[in-house]
């Protein structure tokens, strides 16, 4: 297995948390699992702009983080190519939903073997950035 899979039902509109998403200041607060905080060195918010940032994890360890955003839709599609290790593509989609916005989270990894060896943080990693997303959104 590769890919992990995710969804959220945010009550705000599709605008709402792209704005969330798009705006570097707003996605450096809620970008990643609890616990941790970013220093955003280059964020090229355009289809095929990089981005570049540190995750400064709560155990006081720094994840290097190197992507391109690969496609942007505005405010249904975010896609961000993961080009430092471990590779992955993360597919971000925003579609109107009878209370709000559902946000579809999908996170595919080139290796398999790499998949399953951080697939036990992966899985609660992703939902701790929706829960992040969500109050992002509905607080800010």
């Amino acid at each position: 297995m590769t890919t992990f899979a995710t969804s959220r039902d945010i009550p705000a509109s599709p605008e709402q948390v792209f704005a969330a998403i798009s705006d570097p200041q707003r996605l450096a607060r809620w970008w990643g699992p609890a616990g941790f905080t970013n220093s955003f060195s280059i964020c090229e918010f355009k289809p095929g702009g990089y981005w570049s940032f540190v995750m400064h994890g709560p155990n006081d360890k720094n994840y290097l983080n190197e992507s391109q955003f690969a496609e942007i839709e505005a405010p249904s599609l975010v896609v961000v190519q993961h080009i430092s290790e471990p590779r992955f593509r993360l597919t971000i989609s925003l579609a109107s939903s009878a209370t709000g916005t559902l946000v579809s989270w999908s996170q595919v990894f080139e290796d398999a073997d790499i998949a399953s060896q951080v697939e036990h943080i992966v899985v609660p990693a992703n939902e701790q950035n929706l829960d992040r997303l969500t109050a992002e959104v509905v607080g800010g």
